[in-house]
């Protein structure tokens, strides 16, 4: 049976290779014809590098200088007093190396990528391969893995469950162990504060697109009204950790106030409970001490730099954030903020908190420009991201301020074509010799750029993409598969970490393990079995380290002196 089975699968496979072959697809077999010369490029363009690139001694120089700034770069034992989480969605480590070029060069290095430490994390999620922002989130701040499109809700618990033990399945992460421990907490986003990724911070939720009352209405209409669940939107004002937010930044207006109201924008809101949570908001803190709400950059600013203010709530428009390039291209840098603006204003609220504080960030917008297959759009994100995650270096110590850089998963970008030094990102990366059309460095498996790939959407003839203007961010990139929207990729996403306990980041793990990891970098979450009271501070941690070098030290001196008496005694 089993030969059987073979000789059909040997006959399968002759008949393919006989098929390829009579329509000139053979595979390629020889060196030369997998890897082809770069004399034989169709696409011709003079590689642009520095000359010295071309020494020997150059690269090793290089080589020997980032060791010894590996070696001497301490490993800190310390507890960290404050941490900085950044979460740059959906950027996979193709988009890390594209944006190397993006900045200016191959040999360049983003911000977090000169941090001393280095992982990897699996970002699977309980029942699907490929996972969304929500199970991540959940994973990589609570430290459970669930199922997709769900947030804080064990995988006990089908998706849009409108009813269920909530005690005994719903459950919170980081933030709640931080302000337990006393630490001021805060989060910052350039998505809606209510979706999936910042939602992870503070809401527990059966389904992530519950933002406001609407949605959860439209799936559990036939719920009683006290058994409904409650919203996102809702918890960040109401909920226990939600309202305990020092400072909260992002957009997402639009499930803040009702169906029949406006906000700064002329825009109309989306609850139909009649409630405005952001007059809800102001109120819930009135109590709490000084609050203020903020809609501009302005204000934004106004509010961080004051120094009196307890809590700080801004949102900057009625959906997702603008993009930085629709910042620039509409002229609104003087009323949008961008996320290093969000971050420094963040850190101004927090950083003279006693207790120290975690602040969580998130690059949301690199995730949406890659579904609508616009790599530029995106790389400049990733760009802003980078300056976002170096001003928060530069405005904290290494010493006592923990940063953690990483991704909830990737996208199908690809980076390839064998292109020059030098070659735009952006640009043609060579042509094929099959069809003699040219073809983009990055692409995508998916997504919405087949139809500016394919000619009438047929995948045998490709369109001539040369008369395409790949300097307009709002310009489609070429894909593989028609998707009304690109999907996420499976692989692997980095972890970088830089301050007290980083050297805990290094190596392979699952993503649900970083919380953890911070929160024993950091001396918060009791519940999972370590001390996390009475650490001495600092410099008493230091002078107990030295007492306990000292010791032992002193001991070996004594006996020594005691060996050499006892031979002179004896003498």
């Amino acid at each position: 049976m089993v030969s059987s089975v073979r000789c059909a699968v040997f006959l399968l496979i002759a008949l393919s290779a006989t098929s390829l072959s009579a329509r000139g697809e053979s595979t390629p077999r020889e060196p030369g014809q997998q890897h082809p010369r770069s004399d034989r490029r169709v696409f011709q363009s003079v590689p642009i590098y520095d000359k010295q690139e071309e020494e020997s001694e150059y690269w090793r120089t290089v080589a020997q200088r980032s060791l010894q700034h590996q070696a001497a770069h301490p490993r800190s034992e310390r507890k960290a007093k404050n941490v900085v989480y950044f979460i740059g969605d959906g950027m996979g480590l193709s988009t890390v190396a594209a944006a190397r070029m993006y900045l200016g060069n191959e040999n360049m290095y983003l911000s977090f990528e000169k941090f001393p430490y280095f992982g990897l994390a699996k970002t699977y999620c309980v029942n699907r391969q490929v996972a969304d922002s929500a199970c991540t989130a959940t994973a990589y701040l609570s430290g459970v893995k669930i199922n997709y499109g769900m947030l804080n809700v064990a995988a006990s618990v089908k998706r849009s469950s409108c009813e269920y033990d909530r005690n005994a399945t719903e459950f919170k992460g980081l933030l709640e162990w931080a302000q337990q421990a006393g630490k001021a907490t805060g989060i910052v986003t350039t998505t809606r504060i209510t979706h999936a990724t910042p939602g992870g911070t503070y809401a527990s939720s059966a389904d992530r697109d519950w933002e406001d009352d609407t949605e959860v209405n439209n799936d559990c209409p036939t719920t009683r009204q006290e058994d409904k669940p409650v919203d996102i939107a809702t918890q960040l004002v109401y909920g226990s950790v939600g309202k305990n937010l020092k400072v909260a930044l992002g957009c997402g207006r639009r499930h803040f106030i009702p169906a029949d109201v406006k906000d700064e924008d002329g825009k109309a809101g989306k609850r139909s409970d009649g409630v405005n949570l952001i007059e809800a908001w102001k109120e819930v803190h009135a109590d709490m001490g000084e609050a203020r709400y903020v809609s501009d950059k302005k204000s934004l600013l106004e509010a961080a730099k004051s120094k009196k203010l307890d809590y700080l709530l801004g949102l900057f428009d009625s959906s997702h954030c603008l993009y930085n390039l629709e910042i620039d291209d509409q002229k609104l840098g003087d009323v949008k903020p961008k996320l290093t603006d969000m971050v420094d204003a963040a850190l101004s609220m927090l950083e003279d908190s006693e207790q120290g504080y975690v602040l969580f960030v998130e690059g949301g917008l690199i995730d949406t420009a890659h579904h609508s297959n616009r790599p530029r759009l995106s790389l400049e994100e990733t760009k802003e991201f980078h300056k976002a995650i170096e001003l928060a270096r530069t405005r904290t110590s290494e010493e006592d301020t923990l940063i953690v850089v990483s991704s909830d998963h990737s996208h199908t970008l690809m980076y390839n074509g064998y292109p020059t030094r030098g070659n735009d990102i952006l640009g043609i990366g060579d042509i094929s010799d099959k069809d003699g059309l040219p073809y983009t460095t990055l692409s995508y498996a998916n997504g919405e750029g087949f139809y500016q790939t394919y000619a009438d959407g047929n995948p045998s003839k490709r369109l001539d993409v040369t008369g395409y203007d790949f300097s307009d961010y709002r310009q489609r990139y070429l894909a593989t598969v028609p998707l009304s929207s690109e999907t996420h990729g499976g692989e692997d996403v980095g972890v970088y970490a830089s301050g007290p306990g980083a050297h805990l980041f290094g190596g392979s793990t699952e993503q649900n393990v970083i919380p953890l990891l911070i929160a024993y970098a950091a001396n918060i979450g009791d519940e999972f079995g370590w001390v996390t009271s009475t650490v001495p501070d600092d410099d008493n941690a230091a002078s107990l380290q030295s007492m306990s070098q000292l010791l032992p030290m002193c001991l070996a001196v004594v006996c020594a002196f005691a060996r050499q008496l006892y031979r002179v005694v004896l003498e």
